[in-house]
């Protein structure tokens, strides 16, 4: 058991980690596809989207904000889990090829590191407001949006459980 938790953690890189990673994929000619989030809350509309994401190229790299940069864009209620916890569980997914913690509000940085062939967010965003579009086609790269499952969202969720807290006079249940 303990073999394939190592097997996740191995995902969850940094520094020299990334660096190596990146590196052997594009020795190996991989096409690399980066996305990133805050993912609160991991449901159904996450899932799709990151497999959608992964499909586009080899190698999907998740940039996810750490705890204080979520704070810093949702409020001090936010997040609901913490960074380890978010970044164990996008990592678990087979088709995740790298969580890579960032910790300013937005990840220009850690597209400039990464140098993704393709740069994708959710069809929320036009791609000219997709942070990086810029420089992600200054190197050739692409830019492009997914559509997002409707009714799936950390707000709508949130929603739902203020809801039930509310009609029920109390804490949601268990």
């Amino acid at each position: 058991m303990a073999a394939k938790i190592d097997i996740i953690r191995s995902k969850i890189l940094s520094g020299k980690t990334l660096d190596r990673a990146l590196s052997y994929w594009r020795f190996r000619g991989c096409r690399i596809v980066f996305t990133n989030g805050c993912f609160d809350i991991i449901h159904l509309g996450h899932a799709e989207y990151l497999a959608k994401a992964a499909e586009k190229a080899d190698v999907l790299v998740v940039g996810l904000n750490t705890d204080r940069s979520v704070r810093a864009l949702k409020g001090s209620s936010r997040p609901l889990q913490d960074e380890r916890s978010r970044s164990f569980i996008l990592a678990s997914f087979s088709f995740v090829s790298a969580v890579v913690l960032f910790d300013e509000e937005t990840p220009l940085r850690l597209i400039s590191h990464v140098r993704p062939d393709i740069l994708v967010k959710g069809s929320d965003y036009s791609p000219r407001h997709i942070v990086g579009h810029d420089i992600v086609r200054s190197w050739g790269g692409k830019v492009e949006t997914i559509d997002l499952v409707e009714g799936y969202s950390t707000s709508s969720i949130l929603g739902s459980i203020a809801r039930q807290r509310d009609s029920e006079g109390g804490s949601p249940r268990s």
